[in-house]
């Protein structure tokens, strides 16, 4: 079954998108927190459900790094954009994310697609990526007085998303010069074919 409970919650989550955009450019912080919240949960929730009852699906493979990614990116660049993180701190965000999809459709287009493997530093990227975005909606929407804390997990996940970009960036240098072209070979041509004249000729 393509549509179960595990791919209706990823789903969930990529409708909840534009409600969050909406709600942090509204200024509804502590809505936006919640809405937060709920996503992880439904996260948590269709990963737990798809392994323990065995749902899952290849569309559900697809979804839910989309839906993860749409959700965080969202987030992030809209808190920029409202001047609650750092515009560096974005664009490293953005554009690590750009060049890791680029660099896997390029290879793709060239006939050497990549498998997609999340490598240790990158894991510790998303959890930290993730931290810092309930950190801030938290501390927009309820005040914790937590903002020595959002500098520190600022700055430790730009240096996380600089260096997992790097990382994959190399990985992927590195296994594209390993490519080599397979040589062509001409179609053998059967033997003893004969000429016009009867007599036994090699094909060249």
């Amino acid at each position: 079954m393509i549509v179960n409970i595990p791919n209706s919650l990823t789903l969930a989550r990529i409708i909840a998108v534009p409600f969050v955009v909406w709600l942090i450019i509204s200024n509804e912080m502590t809505l936006a927190f919640i809405l937060f919240l709920l996503a992880g949960a439904s996260d948590a929730a269709d990963g737990f459900l798809a392994k323990r009852f065995g749902w899952n699906t290849e569309l559900g493979a697809y979804l839910d790094p989309i839906a993860d990614k749409a959700l965080l990116v969202s987030i992030y660049v809209t808190l920029g954009f409202s001047g609650h993180l750092p515009v560096w701190l974005v664009i490293a965000v953005v554009s690590r994310d750009v060049l890791i999809v680029g660099a896997f459709m390029l290879s793709s287009m060239l006939g050497r697609p990549v498998a997609v493997q999340p490598i240790l530093i990158s894991k510790f990227n998303t959890f930290f990526q993730i931290v810092l975005a309930g950190v801030v909606l938290a501390e927009l929407g309820v005040g914790f007085g937590l903002g020595g804390v959002v500098q520190v997990l600022a700055w430790i996940t730009g240096i996380l998303t600089i260096t997992s970009a790097g990382a994959y960036f190399w990985g992927w240098l590195v296994y594209m010069a390993r490519y080599e072209p397979v040589p062509h070979r001409p179609a053998r041509r059967a033997k003893g074919v004969r000429g016009a004249q009867g007599s036994g000729v090699s094909a060249r």
